[in-house]
């Protein structure tokens, strides 16, 4: 299907700069954006490598702040004390 879009010089200039860093010329890229965003999401994201690695930064960003917890808090006792 062709479809024409009519958008600003400075959305035409931005969308240009992300398709060449993903080494897609500006067409290719911006049919890949409508695909994304016209796609049901599903029950879960799927996370790419590079996003798992952020995310997982972002997590440990302030982990220093998390006090520690001694070994016997760990210990099959304390885990199961509420269990017969």
């Amino acid at each position: 299907m062709t479809l024409v879009i009519e958008i600003k010089p400075e959305i035409q200039a931005e969308l240009s700069r992300q398709a060449a860093a993903h080494g897609v010329d500006i067409v290719a890229y911006a049919a890949s954006l409508l695909e994304e965003a016209a796609r049901i999401p599903s029950t879960g994201k799927r996370l790419n490598q590079g996003e798992l690695d952020e995310t997982l930064r972002e997590l440990s960003q302030f982990s220093q702040k998390i006090p520690l917890l001694p070994e016997e808090a760990f210990s099959r006792e304390n885990l199961y004390r509420d269990h017969d």
